[in-house]
């Protein structure tokens, strides 16, 4: 059996941000979103934002990653790649010019034919009907919808005038409210007006000198509306499933939401089963703008960004999950447990093959950095860490399990925490101001095991690696017995003090599974519901699963502390069931399903 742990274990390379909005402050951080996952010639590849190549695999779980040709736009974001008979067919966003496309019948050696483009665009998706017409959409914007428009497969330019499709509606589509956990409802559209015409009246200028597609995106500074973005078109028994994404990637609620359709132009209806990818909690959050494939055996599989936003808010990783329909049409997706690792086959519901050990656990360190506790690598949170205090190669990191555990993987999370060193090459300009880190770097340690804290042994040693996995994952399917776990031996890129956000030790214990959750739910407004969980001291953490029916139980909130627990992805006017799973190192336990009243 293969496994396979998110985020997706690749490199990740470095950006240095110019952003303009930091008065030129340099922002250091790895970076890959906005993937598009296909199958061609028997081979899966992932093209993502910012990465100057593509990731292949013949299996979904190892991946080697392949630079791509530089007269391809590999600046510009959300990538957008699809397969048209023999050919693959590759284009980028830009709102500075008209956006080229590049097709291919051999991705990794080439030639691109390059095909001109005729307009610009952002977030784009391609999408061939089973019919041989060729359809297009993009739209990335707090103010302008979606569209859409039928393209000649010959020339790939416009058929017809393009169409307003998808427009966002957080006043009642709770998912698509910006801030953490969908805290924040928009603006007025008067107070909006409001300050756009106080903002044009400051600069002086006459605002009919304002270019047309400027002023939304002024009036859009103002608003709290999501972005609606990163289109995705599927097609499934003769509906049309029109995924997108809001209502920010920097938002542990970055989602990707369905509207089906009878016509890939729409009209298009809200589905049941929304948002369809949706992970906002656990160790790393997020499942937005994505896309969603069928592999080898005919099964769905959705892949999405997932959120850190801390040294910038595009400092973000890959996820990949299974995805599926249902008897009735529903396009869904499985994150209940969607960072830890999980058996590449089986149905889509399948449970986690090891359980989560190491939450809250002691950790201790050989050193550290005030405000970055050697506990931070134990506590399931990508956005904190433990810093050691140099970047000896004499620096170490020990969790402690508390007790023997049957240890089957280990994922070992690097960070970066506010790296400050010169930029190692040439800033390229543009709205997103920034250069990609050229050169291939390594990450390397060690990682021992020990049943006492005097006896160790090696488990993986990686002090000679010439990889870059800041991810990486250590699977042992026969297993092992340990109480401690030591990472040590560290060496990270730029000669950083080494970071570790996650020391994750997935495995079996043998005792009892934990008595089942013990919760108080009620729906307190259209969009939100209020979950208080009662502490029970034989759980590590709670799974919160709701749905449109106790069967459909499709959306998923981990949480590892008891208490109340505000969950805003509701839409207004719809029915919800909900249940609380409670988990430890022995098992789940499933919890009782209710109406949410």
């Amino acid at each position: 059996m293969k496994y396979y742990c998110n985020p997706i274990n690749i490199n990740y390379r470095y950006q240095f941000n110019a952003d303009p909005r930091k008065h030129g402050e340099m922002q250091i951080c790895r970076e890959a979103a906005d993937p598009s996952l296909i199958l061609f010639q028997g081979r899966y590849y992932i093209f993502a934002s910012m990465t100057l190549g593509v990731w292949v695999s013949d299996d979904l779980v190892n991946w080697e990653n392949h630079r791509l040709p530089e007269e391809l736009p590999l600046y510009d974001y959300a990538p957008d790649v699809r397969v048209l008979g023999d050919w693959v067919y590759f284009c980028a966003s830009s709102r500075e010019q008209n956006c080229d496309r590049w097709r291919t019948k051999d991705i990794l050696n080439g030639p691109y034919e390059k095909i001109e483009g005729s307009f610009p665009f952002w977030d784009p998706n391609l999408f061939a009907d089973d019919d041989g017409r060729v359809y297009f959409y993009w739209g990335c914007s707090n103010m302008t919808p979606i569209y859409g428009v039928e393209l000649d497969p010959e020339t790939m330019q416009p058929i017809g005038e393009k169409r307003e499709l998808i427009f966002g509606d957080p006043y009642a589509i709770g998912y698509e409210r910006i801030g953490e956990n969908n805290s924040t409802l928009p603006a007025s559209e008067d107070v909006i007006e409001a300050k756009y015409q106080a903002f044009v009246k400051a600069q002086g200028v006459p605002e009919e000198y304002l270019p047309a597609d400027v002023r939304p995106l002024i009036r859009g500074m103002f608003s709290d509306k999501p972005y609606i973005e990163g289109a995705w078109m599927d097609k499934h028994n003769g509906k049309y499933y029109f995924q997108y994404a809001a209502p920010g990637t920097q938002y542990n609620t970055y989602s990707d939401g369905v509207y089906v359709g009878d016509n890939p132009l729409g009209p298009f209806t809200l589905a049941a089963n929304n948002p369809y990818s949706y992970k906002p909690g656990g160790f790393l959050p997020g499942a937005g703008h994505g896309s969603t494939m069928q592999d080898k055996e005919g099964k769905l599989w959705h892949t999405a960004t997932m959120r850190i936003s801390v040294n910038h808010d595009f400092e973000r990783r890959v996820g990949l999950w299974p995805a599926g329909f249902d008897t009735d049409g529903e396009l869904f997706c499985n994150q209940r447990y969607g960072d830890w690792p999980m058996a590449a086959e089986g149905e889509p519901w399948r449970d986690p093959a090891w359980m989560l050990l190491s939450v809250n656990k002691v950790a201790t360190a050989s050193s550290f950095v005030p405000g970055h506790e050697p506990e931070k690598a134990a506590e399931e949170n990508v956005q904190t860490w433990w810093r050691a205090a140099s970047n000896s190669r004499d620096e170490w990191l020990c969790v402690d399990l508390g007790s023997v555990f049957d240890v089957h993987a280990v994922q070992v999370n690097f960070a970066d925490d506010k790296i400050d060193i010169p930029c190692p090459g040439e800033i390229r300009p543009g709205s997103q101001a920034r250069y990609i880190e050229e050169k291939d770097y390594t990450t390397q340690w060690k990682l021992e095991g020990s049943t006492d804290g005097e006896s160790w042994f090696v488990i993986e040693d990686k002090s000679d690696a010439v990889t870059d996995l800041s991810h990486d994952l250590i699977v042992r399917e026969e297993g092992f017995a340990a109480r401690y776990l030591r990472l040590g031996n560290m060496a990270v890129p730029y000669g950083q003090n080494p970071c570790v956000s996650g020391l994750r030790v997935f495995g079996l214990g043998h005792g009892e599974k934990s008595a089942a959750a013990r919760f108080h739910a009620e729906r307190i407004e259209d969009l939100d519901m209020l979950v208080d969980i009662a502490d029970q001291p034989d759980a590590l953490g709670w799974n919160i699963l709701f749905g449109s029916s106790p069967e459909k139980l499709y959306h998923s909130y981990m949480v590892f502390a008891p208490g109340p627990r505000r969950i805003g992805a509701l839409i207004k006017g719809r029915e919800y069931y909900l249940r609380v799973d409670a988990f430890n190192e022995n098992g789940i336990t499933q919890g009782v399903c209710i109406k949410l009243d």
